[in-house]
């Protein structure tokens, strides 16, 4: 589309709708002709696996986003590319005045944000972003001298304190949609084979459905892996194709530890993230860098491959390379495991995680490995190490999900014996961090 009557764009990022949609919400209000667009970002693209189910996610959710449009007699204008190089080519063909869209917490993103707005800051053109990811962010939640919580326990006290029917009221944006730019015709959607991408039916990802049924259950059935007991809507929150305002309502009408779930989203995006991005590379406490990791490669392509030789640990890797989700509950058992038994950098996890996970959002995922490693904010102590045993005991004791997914465990020729035993494991990974943090 060459329409230089364009002058108003909104740029979709990780809020794939059209409703409840505070950035879009205020380019319709206070403009008219307003163009949707979305950027295929090659800097991320081109480091992604070719059958990355997470872009063939997000391919999906545009491909219906895109229809939504159209059905308005508008259009979403689909780019692949880098950003920066994407505006840069719309200003030479568009007389800009605004580009509207909605904060993003990461730090590399954060700096693409900042070139784009000096780029476009130059050209008599205004970059605004909006809160949507969250409920609170950075500074809306902070101590009496100002100073950002770094322990959950009194931010989610404040978190619930500050909270009212405003934070969680949808925005409207169905008022102002016949502000979108009326479109003629409907443009070209690049395939994904162009971007380099194959096709997957399969994907394996769960339906956005707010089921109360298993909601208010949740507190009693959520650390259960073989129980169909958490609302597996961390992909659509995670991409925005619901609004954390939603989900937050329904938090709130059915089950208080499913909402203590989302604040904890809040904290690490919204406040840990924000205050401290030094996180992605680096442990939270400083002293946890003395750590002497082991980073025996062997063991960690067993972890990795589900071949320990502790049932409960394999189980969530192969859930894990299989379905591109684990269980939370498995979460923790498996990074405590690669931290505490195999002493292996927890970097090297979270990595793995990040490559493996349909939901994987840099925030949680760092904030949780950095918790099983000890080495976060409000973190494990680093004295408490799982036992995989008793783990299994207490949340699969009727070893349903083990032998889901390591049905070959209780062959003693078949199965793998233990890659290290537990209690000489436990005493090893004590005594490291013990020389760490007397050091």
């Amino acid at each position: 589309m060459s329409d230089n009557n364009i002058n108003t764009f909104f740029w979709h990022r990780r809020d794939l709708r059209i409703q409840d949609n505070a950035g879009l919400y205020h380019a319709l209000k206070y403009n008219k002709g307003v163009q949707a667009i979305f950027i295929f970002d090659r800097s991320i693209l081109d480091e992604l696996p070719k059958k990355d189910k997470r872009v063939i996610f997000i391919y999906k959710q545009i491909e219906h986003l895109k229809q939504k449009y159209q059905a308005l007699g508008s259009d979403l204008l689909v780019y692949y590319g880098n950003p920066l190089e994407v505006f840069k080519k719309l200003n030479a063909t568009h007389p800009l005045q605004n580009v509207y869209t909605n904060h993003d917490y990461e730090p590399s993103c954060i700096e693409r944000d900042a070139q784009i707005a000096s780029f476009l800051n130059k050209n008599d053109c205004q970059f605004k972003t909006f809160k949507d990811q969250v409920i609170f962010e950075k500074n809306e939640i902070t101590k009496s001298d100002k100073a950002p919580y770094t322990v959950f326990t009194p931010y989610s006290k404040q978190w619930k304190k500050k909270l009212n029917s405003f934070y969680t009221k949808p925005y409207p944006t169905e008022k102002y949609l016949s502000n979108l730019k009326q479109s003629s015709g409907s443009s070209d959607l690049i395939t994904l084979e162009k971007m380099g991408f194959s096709i997957i039916e399969n994907l394996g990802f769960s339906k956005l459905e707010f089921n109360a049924d298993i909601i208010k259950d949740y507190h009693q059935q959520r650390d259960f892996p073989a129980v169909n007991g958490t609302s597996r809507l961390s992909i659509h929150l995670r991409f925005g194709t619901t609004s954390i305002r939603e989900a937050t309502g329904f938090a709130l009408k059915h089950n208080t530890s499913w909402l203590n779930e989302l604040i904890w989203r809040d904290f690490y995006m919204g406040n840990i993230l924000a205050h401290f991005p030094m996180v992605v590379s680096s442990c939270f406490k400083k002293k946890y860098e003395r750590i002497e990791w082991r980073n025996n490669p062997d063991e960690f392509e067993a972890w990795k491959n589900g071949k320990t030789g502790y049932p409960i640990v394999d189980a969530g890797m192969r859930e894990l390379n299989q379905t591109g989700f684990m269980h939370n509950r498995v979460r923790m058992i498996t990074a405590s495991f690669l931290t505490k038994h195999l002493l292996i950098d927890w970097r090297w996890g979270e990595a793995y995680f990040a490559e493996k996970l349909l939901d994987y959002d840099l925030s949680a995922n760092n904030g949780g490995w950095q918790w099983a490693a000890s080495c976060g904010c409000d973190a494990a102590p680093y004295f408490r190490i799982f036992n995989p045993y008793l783990q299994t005991k207490k949340f699969d004791p009727q070893l349903a999900y083990i032998r889901k997914w390591c049905p070959e465990f209780e062959d003693v020729f078949s199965y793998p014996k233990p890659i290290v035993e537990h209690k000489f494991a436990r005493q090893r990974a004590l005594e490291v961090y013990k020389k760490a943090l007397r050091t």
